[in-house]
């Protein structure tokens, strides 16, 4: 199997980043190398594991871009213009894998101000930006009233996409109010919520949650948010977080249970799978235990093919992001030849994976120039996959 590490990649120049990317393509393209040249009809469970076991970097690759140029023939990757906004770091879930949560008497431990949540508004705003992503920790204190007056307040005063509370989130509001995960979401949208992240998805596998987050929520709670939302007209995103302790199985388990929920809901606009930081968090101390023995952190070798499978798996959701955040600017080029079409957000302010020691920070013209020079034509979006303009 060919090699790439993430340091190969961040030294490189952008223009050596779009040759690298011409010649894995060319390479793909050989049929002499690559006894599997087209994939017929779609995956089924069963044959997935073969195949994301067993199939070389380079094919998933060209598989991956065949799929993306069949659903993007227009040769144009998008962007959107946001901030990611936390409105707390207190957390009961105390997930292992979090490096930002705080107890709520811890010192660090904070809920921003609405001056403050005006203030980073008005700067995305200023900067172009269409939409906040707002999130935050699961805090005891904070009631349905909280949210429903945050959400009114903004809208009140900015004309923005609120992309916000996910799924846990969502569920801890719900137990709160002491009403329905429905109610609950007619409730936050009717007060100004327009659509929710994928977050708290990390692996769909209840082995997996009870190894790296036991007190989050399981994964028929996070897909209950999700189809309950996709039910009352709501759009959302879904995500995965590996690169801990999972296997191909449960990466499997994961994409199944995503691409089953859209084929009911077709509620999902995009699918952004990430890899795990380990930095400053409970399971980079506790990888010494015989219990944790199987971590496997994941390279950027590891990250192309989940990318890629991913594409190939989800047959039935248009749009893959690419995720600069924890990979870099370099990778993320390479991974728009690895069947994603868009680079997601320029992320104004990010600070749950910066906790964890990774801050990846670029510009908007950092992504234009990244797009261009990976040899596609960048466009700017909004939440729903709409372009605003081109550049």
């Amino acid at each position: 199997m060919m090699r790439i590490t993430r340091s190969d990649i961040s030294e490189m120049h952008p223009r050596d980043v779009k040759i690298i990317t011409k010649m894995l393509y060319l390479n793909m393209s050989s049929p002499i190398s690559l006894p599997v040249t087209e994939i017929k009809g779609r995956i089924s469970r069963e044959e997935a594991l073969d195949i994301l076991r067993k199939t070389d970097l380079l094919t998933l690759g060209f598989l991956a871009d065949e799929m993306r140029k069949r659903l993007h023939q227009d040769n144009i990757v998008t962007f959107v213009v946001d901030r990611n906004i936390n409105y707390t770091n207190v957390c009961i879930n105390k997930c292992r894998f979090c490096a930002f949560y705080r107890e709520k008497d811890s010192p660090d431990a904070y809920i921003l101000s609405k001056d403050e949540l005006f203030r980073k508004i008005e700067e995305t705003l200023e900067q172009g930006g269409t939409q906040i992503l707002i999130q935050g920790g699961l805090h005891p204190d904070l009631s349905l009233e909280f949210y429903t007056d945050m959400l009114q307040s903004i809208k009140a005063r900015f004309e923005i996409n609120i992309h916000g509370f996910s799924p846990p989130e969502i569920q801890h509001i719900a137990s709160r109010a002491g009403k329905s995960v429905r109610e609950t979401l007619s409730i936050l949208r009717d007060s100004g919520l327009d659509s929710i992240p994928g977050g708290g998805a990390e692996i769909l596998s209840d082995r997996i949650r009870q190894l790296i987050s036991p007190k989050k929520i399981r994964k028929d709670k996070w897909l209950e948010v999700m189809e309950e939302a996709h039910g009352l007209g709501m759009r959302t995103t879904a995500t995965m977080m590996f690169g801990t302790f999972e296997r191909e199985e449960d990466i499997i388990e994961h994409l199944d249970a995503i691409r089953s929920l859209q084929d009911r809901t077709g509620g999902f606009t995009a699918f952004i799978p990430w890899t795990f930081q380990p930095g400053n968090t409970e399971i980079e101390a506790l990888k010494r235990n015989s219990r944790y023995n199987r971590f496997n952190r994941a390279t950027a070798v590891d990250y192309l093919r989940v990318l890629a499978f991913s594409r190939l798996y989800l047959d039935n959701i248009k749009n893959i992001q690419a995720s600069w955040v924890t990979q870099g600017l370099k990778v993320a080029q390479v991974a728009l030849r690895f069947g994603a079409n868009d680079f997601g957000s320029t992320m104004l302010e990010e600070n749950v994976v910066r906790a964890a020691g990774v801050s990846y920070r670029v510009s908007k013209e950092d992504i234009i120039n990244a797009i261009s020079s990976a040899g596609f034509r960048a466009a700017q979006r909004d939440t729903y996959y709409n372009i605003l303009r081109f550049f």
